[in-house]
């Protein structure tokens, strides 16, 4: 037998653990990374900036990774820590009003609950319980809220997705005008109906009054923020309790009570599946009346990062409820953690009612991929040249992987964007 030379035995061996080397890496490719990186290779999310964590939430392993620590500007997936915000510091019953009785005055103070007249809600529990005290005093500076929030749009003030924050908010702090062959101009409240004119205007809003516009051609109701005030607030609430309320500069010392109104899971999922920023802001107010005696969106977001949310890998710069701000600043992987405490927390039968299903376009109330079961519950977030989607995975084979696809800075049609996302978390549950 002719022997080998040693330096060909040597380079042998070094080819075979280098050969073995490579299986492994090549064998560790797994299905859910060739999709994702497969996904990543479309031309539609070419030239922008995005990113895209995947994590199987049994073995808690993090399948994909691309871009995962880098900072994006969320828009509306900040609705999710807000949700999160809720779970952590809301009771099942959202609380409504806080009162104290003072010889024979009852004295009342808001809480930021949304619910009050809320055109959608229909929760009339504090007004109800108003109609039957006697003495009213108002109290309204709890509160060090500003109108709006940091990095909001200032052209935006006429539009129904911007309504100012207010501890006692009325109607949904909009005025909700209609125009019809039928029944002509029609305004909610019935306060502003002589302050609405039928014209074809470039706001719907004088920016610093009250006096609104809708177009004659207008087939659509308009939602419109209107200018909130304490007087306005106080005005409002005499005309639907049929009787005088005062408005105090003080409350009471002493023992304070609290009246519970309508269940926090329906604010939630009109919040998440509306998109509804108003409910969002006001449900931060609403979370930081349960830790301060002073109420603010900033108050909730400073407790969260301190305490539930110390823990994420990359602390977020958040300033709003809503994600109306570009100011805020989240990482995939900060939205993966977020959604696997949500998952460990809130029974899954409860999470996937609250939280929407994302079909081929956007949030559907049903589902419209006929070829395919309902797999995809996510919360979306979009505003010009960004589309952010985070959310949960039902894979075939009975899995459950929680992900975070985040695309800013493109100028592509965002439905190119939705689609080639569609497309991949498709892969995903098709195929892991």
């Amino acid at each position: 037998m002719t022997k080998m030379p040693l330096i060909y035995c040597r380079i042998s061996k070094y080819l075979i653990i280098n050969l073995f080397i490579l299986s492994i890496l090549l064998g560790g490719c797994s299905p859910a990374r060739k999709i994702a990186q497969s996904g990543l290779k479309n031309a539609a999310l070419q030239n922008s900036f995005h990113g895209l964590v995947v994590m199987d939430v049994k073995t808690q392993k993090i399948l994909f990774n691309t871009n995962g620590d880098r900072y994006f500007t969320p828009a509306s997936n900040t609705k999710i820590t807000t949700f999160y915000t809720g779970i952590k510091l809301l009771p099942k019953n959202i609380p409504t009003l806080t009162y104290a009785i003072a010889n024979d005055t009852v004295f009342v103070k808001g809480t930021g609950d949304p619910s009050w007249l809320h055109p959608h809600l229909h929760d009339s529990t504090a007004i109800n319980w108003l109609k039957k005290q006697g003495n009213i005093a108002l109290y309204t500076q709890n509160t060090d809220e500003l109108r709006y929030g940091p990095g909001w749009a200032w052209e935006d003030y006429d539009t129904y997705f911007s309504p100012e924050r207010t501890p006692i908010p009325l109607y949904g702090n909009v005025a909700t005008i209609s125009n019809t062959d039928s029944l002509g101009l029609n305004v909610s409240p019935t306060y502003f109906l002589d302050a609405t004119e039928i014209k074809e205007q470039l706001f719907k809003r004088d920016k610093y009054t009250n006096h609104f516009y809708i177009d004659p051609a207008e087939q659509d109701t308009l939602e419109v923020p209107f200018m909130t005030s304490d007087s306005l607030t106080q005005h409002m609430l005499e005309t639907v309790l049929e009787k005088k309320i005062a408005l105090v500069d003080h409350f009471p010392e002493g023992q304070e009570q609290t009246l519970y109104g309508m269940e926090t899971d329906s604010i939630y999922k009109q919040m998440l599946f509306k998109s509804d920023n108003f409910l969002a802001e006001q449900l931060l107010m609403t979370a930081s009346s349960m830790i301060s005696d002073t109420i603010g969106t900033k108050r909730a977001i400073a407790y969260m990062l301190e305490n539930d949310l110390k823990d994420l890998e990359q602390q977020p710069r958040w300033v709003d409820g809503s994600g109306l701000s570009r100011y805020n600043l989240f990482t995939p992987k900060s939205y993966v953690q977020i959604l696997y405490k949500l998952y460990n927390e809130v029974p899954e039968d409860r999470l996937f009612a609250l939280f929407p299903m994302w079909g081929p376009d956007s949030t559907v109330k049903e589902w419209e991929d006929s070829e395919t079961e309902p797999f995809l519950f996510a919360k979306s977030g979009s505003f010009g040249n960004n589309y952010n989607l985070s959310g949960y995975i039902k894979t075939k084979k009975g899995r459950l992987l929680i992900f975070s696809f985040m695309n800013n800075h493109f100028k592509v049609p965002s439905l190119e964007i939705r689609k080639t996302m569609y497309a991949t978390l498709k892969e995903l549950h098709e195929h892991y």
